[in-house]
């Protein structure tokens, strides 16, 4: 019988004997390898905490106890064990679980995480409310996959230590983060500190001096000295210098270990770092033998790894060949990321210029400034991120970027909806606060010829700031290049009756509009835009069919060009109504794009569907 179908909480676990629990693991990768087959998502990272999770989920009751995500793709394991077997089968898909916390799902998952290094900050503001309103329940931070990278992180940890809120923070180094500490001492002070025997003497010595007179003097005199011994045998980790007491290396996959140190620091009364090792794909061949594959894949074959669906060139890859033309070129071109070298293209300039590729970890906002250093002393810095991550760099656009008019190009990947990952993970708010920044330049290509046009002009031509943003995927039924500098306005059909304006991919579902309208005796003019920093409102005016313009924008809603458009146009005929489309004002759910743009009334008939009833009105 299996034992994971039987499991639906914190009770279930702690029933199970040492055995059972280790035949529970074996199940659990079974099932994720089986189940992620057929859906996709992100494989190795939770491969690789199977133990750790299992571990967390007996120690602590998460439905009560507060267990805060970092890069909150490792949360499958904890949704297993938490009720949510059954629903697996549509994880990531419209109407399904989410691949990320989600507290609408169960009250056992405490907070939203999609973007990475907040866990700690979190936690600490959990731990504080439940000293100020006399609650009680324990907290855990629990980082991985370079969360650690982030600075936010130690901005968390200082506060921490100095605020000696009772919490457990467990670093899940997969080795994407904190090398193992090393030497014989090191490991028998680790035997010798993981017994229980050794912390409940340090608790029961610490209570008895704190009552005998004089006591407190003395235990703080003998702590001194134990610390100054302990520093001359051993280099302190950057934690325990903090005044974080710090337990570690842990095997991540020994469970009964895992299970004993999650209980002491449980028992605890001071904010502790438990530095975990494990291995990212732990137990699936393919995803050990490759895990950035298997970090978030497709639909593959469980029996080979191989995946099902072949991979077309996409924009990622272009960008990433359009870079190895222009650093051949140009010696000052230099290409920054954050963490994601893989996902933004970048694998063969890395091995090409490996030192002009810097991949800062998951610190966007360090990538950003130090990109404005980099153009400020000459070089030509390209910054490749997705468009939902160069939220967290906003100020230092402006303030290191923008406020010099430094050349700095921002490569916006994944620009627009990005499907599966849901609201955390959409590029859905760069058109708005990009716009908002003087001299930035905003480049909206349509295929991919398009974009390494514009990827040129943007790094061997333009004198300031400036951005290209681009969708996942790659080409649709347009292809081609139709953009010069001088024409921000591209014609792409002739119609009399109405005219409708777009940019970007999402020129597709405009055309296909327009061919459904044209079914139904209207026709429409279909014009796009590719610069989206100034808005040439005469230019458009010029080109219009009928008195109806209808904008469509795949940009969270009142966030893109169709306010200060209609304003301009308005001061220049105010004959022309202006209506608009974008993806209305609530975040977006998870699902495939083609099902998102339905309900979000974006996609080819529901477009069709609102002009004719505008036109009726």
């Amino acid at each position: 019988m299996s034992i994971l179908q039987n499991i639906h909480g914190h009770e279930d676990l702690t029933a199970l004997s040492d055995e059972d629990r280790k035949a529970l693991c074996a199940e659990i990768r079974e099932y994720l390898v089986s189940s992620v087959a057929q859906t996709g998502g992100h494989l190795a990272s939770n491969l690789g905490a199977v133990e750790l999770t299992v571990a967390l989920e007996t120690v602590f009751n998460t439905m009560r106890d507060r267990l805060v995500f970092d890069v909150g793709h490792q949360s499958y394991v904890h949704k297993l064990l938490t009720g949510r077997q059954a629903d697996f089968a549509h994880l990531r898909q419209y109407g399904g679980i989410s691949g990320f916390p989600k507290p609408h799902e169960s009250d056992a998952d405490s907070f939203v995480a999609g973007h990475a290094s907040s866990s700690v900050s979190i936690a600490l503001g959990m731990a504080r409310a439940r000293t100020l309103l006399g609650e009680n329940y324990h907290v855990v931070a629990l980082l991985g996959d370079g969360a650690a990278t982030g600075g936010m992180v130690f901005e968390g940890m200082n506060d921490a230590a100095d605020s000696g809120e009772p919490m457990v923070i467990i670093l899940n180094d997969n080795e994407m983060s904190i090398d193992k500490n090393v030497g014989g001492v090191a490991k028998h002070l680790y035997r010798l500190r993981m017994k229980e025997q050794y912390i409940g003497f340090k608790s029961l010595y610490r209570r008895f001096m704190n009552k005998v007179p004089g006591g407190r003097s003395l235990y703080r005199a003998t702590k001194r000295l134990k610390d100054r011994v302990k520093r001359f045998l051993l280099p302190t980790t950057i934690f325990e210098n903090m005044g974080l007491t710090y337990f570690g290396p842990v095997d991540g996959h020994d469970l009964p270990g895992l299970i004993a140190v999650l209980r002491i620091a449980k028992g605890m009364k001071c904010p502790v770092i438990i530095h975990v090792v494990t291995k990212k794909g732990c137990g699936y061949a393919p995803a050990e033998k490759e895990p950035s594959r298997f970090h978030g894949i497709g639909k593959f074959d469980p029996a080979t790894g191989k995946n099902l669906a072949p991979s077309k060139p996409g924009f990622s890859d272009s960008f990433g060949d359009t870079m190895l033309e222009l650093a051949k070129r140009n010696p000052r071109v230099c290409a920054i990321t954050a963490a994601m070298p893989g996902g933004t293209g970048l694998l063969d300039f890395k091995t090409k210029y490996p030192d002009r590729l810097f991949d800062v970890g998951i610190a966007e906002e360090h990538a950003v400034s130090m990109a404005g250093g980099l153009a400020k002393q000459g070089m030509v810095p390209v910054v490749a991120l997705y468009s939902t991550f160069l939220q967290r760099g906003y100020d230092q656009i402006m303030q290191d970027i923008a406020l010099l008019r430094l050349h700095a190009v921002l490569a916006v990947d994944r620009a627009g909806l990005v499907g599966e990952d849901g609201a955390t993970h959409h590029g859905v708010f760069d058109v708005g606060f990009l716009r908002q920044i003087p001299g930035m330049k905003i480049l909206a290509p349509a295929t991919l010829e398009e974009q390494k046009k514009m990827l040129i002009w943007a790094v061997e031509c333009c004198d300031g700031p400036v951005a290209v943003r681009y969708p996942r995927g790659g080409d649709k039924r347009y292809t081609g290049c139709g953009w010069e500098p001088e024409n921000p306005v591209i014609c792409h059909r002739l119609g009399k009756d109405v005219t409708i304006l777009t940019y970007g991919t999402l020129l597709e579902n405009a055309m296909g509009a327009a061919e459904i309208l044209s079914k139904n005796g209207i026709e429409a003019t279909v014009l796009r835009l590719t610069e989206l920093s100034e808005l040439p409102a005469r230019d458009i005016i010029s080109r219009l069919a009928g008195e109806k313009l209808f904008i469509l924008e795949e940009v969270s809603g009142g966030t893109g060009i169709a306010a200060q458009l209609a304003l301009e146009m308005g001061e220049i005929a105010p004959n022309i109504r202006v209506f608009s489309r974008d993806l209305g004002p609530n975040f977006v759910p998870h699902g495939s794009v083609t099902k998102l743009y339905e309900h979000c009334g974006l996609d080819d008939k529901s477009v069709a569907e609102y002009i004719q009833e505008v036109l009726k009105k």
